[in-house]
């Protein structure tokens, strides 16, 4: 086997896009960048009435240090902003890690992060307004999505012409009402596909949480055609994550599956058209907690401008009445 990947892999894990960072300072292998995006618009739903929005903005700043015989230390911290509505929560935490990455040797993270699972679960996680919701429920504590107080290590092995192997493990430590949590994913990746596995496992207030998920991919997200879909078979995870304008409440699932199909076509000029589908359903209760599908359009003005728009149709589920919704709006990277 060939040398791991995580020497290519490092900017791309800390900045994430490169429309989204601006390097400030880049001296001797050591930098310093400041990204993040300002997004906003528009939307209305069956339920509600036409109002300003924001879809997740953010600020962040990114530091690396080269400290020699293949190792780099980094440290990346991000703000989400509440930049509608004044008061005292204007910054809420996203991320904020020290990480360590060796060519060989792989890359150790403690602290806020993008967990292993996401790694395999979030391939159809992918466009602004509407994408890959069921895996956000209680995420920072599950580590189903962003991970709190977590300890991770990742890994990769180039195989050639054959393809490449990456691995993940994630630990998060008992607080509260959670016993500690660990979680593995293993991705292979070939000719523009990629095969995904995931497992997150801790109980929660006594209760067994665990989720496995599957996921398949092709093609890269705004380059040409990109397909995905994921598959989760939960274990008291799924719950009311999905916000419903009667108030519904609905119940945690003893036993529940998810599934989240994209579908997207990026032209040349930088258009973008997808279609997804997401689904959850309580097995032991066979009752449909959330269906939708949405349409959704993405342009780039620039490389670091961005508007958007979407509609998503609400198909039905065994808790509320339908709640259709629109969206569009704009996003500048900083």
């Amino acid at each position: 086997m060939k040398k791991t990947l995580l020497a290519t892999a490092i900017p791309a894990l800390l900045l994430a896009n490169a429309a989204s960072a601006v390097e400030l300072y880049n001296v001797d292998g050591d930098t310093f960048a400041l990204g993040g995006h300002v997004t906003a618009g528009l939307g209305d739903s069956d339920a509600g009435e036409v109002a300003v929005n924001t879809i997740s903005p953010r600020i962040n700043i990114v530091a690396t240090r080269d400290l020699g015989n293949g190792f780099t230390a980094d440290a990346k911290a991000e703000w989400q902003l509440n930049f509608l509505e004044g008061g005292e929560n204007t910054f809420s935490t996203r991320l904020g890690y020290l990480g360590l990455t060796h060519d060989s040797l792989g890359r150790a993270v403690v602290g806020t992060q993008w967990a292993p699972f996401y790694d395999a679960a979030g391939v159809a996680d992918m466009p602004i307004a509407a994408a890959n919701d069921f895996l956000y429920e209680d995420h920072y504590n599950l580590g189903t999505g962003r991970a709190e107080k977590m300890v991770s290590y990742r890994n990769g092995f180039d195989l050639g012409n054959a393809g490449a192997i990456n691995f993940g493990l994630g630990w998060q430590g008992e607080h509260d009402e959670y016993d500690a949590r660990g979680q593995a994913s293993l991705t292979y990746k070939v000719m523009g596909f990629s095969v995904n596995a995931a497992y997150s496992a801790g109980d929660v207030a006594d209760v067994e949480t665990t989720s496995t998920a599957f996921s398949v991919s092709y093609g890269s997200y705004g380059s040409g055609l990109y397909a995905a879909g994921v598959y989760a078979d939960n274990e008291n995870i799924n719950t009311s994550w999905h916000e419903v304008s009667t108030d519904v409440s609905i119940p945690k699932a003893a036993e529940s599956t998810a599934t989240e199909l994209l579908l997207a076509y990026a032209f040349d000029n930088s258009l973008n058209l997808s279609v997804n589908y997401e689904n959850v359903e309580d097995d032991a209760l066979n009752r449909t907690q959330v269906s939708t599908s949405a349409v959704q359009v993405e342009y780039n003005v620039k490389s670091n401008v961005v508007v958007y728009g979407g509609y998503q149709f609400d198909l039905g589920n065994d808790y509320a009445e339908d709640n259709d919704m629109w969206v569009f709006g704009g996003r500048i990277y900083l």
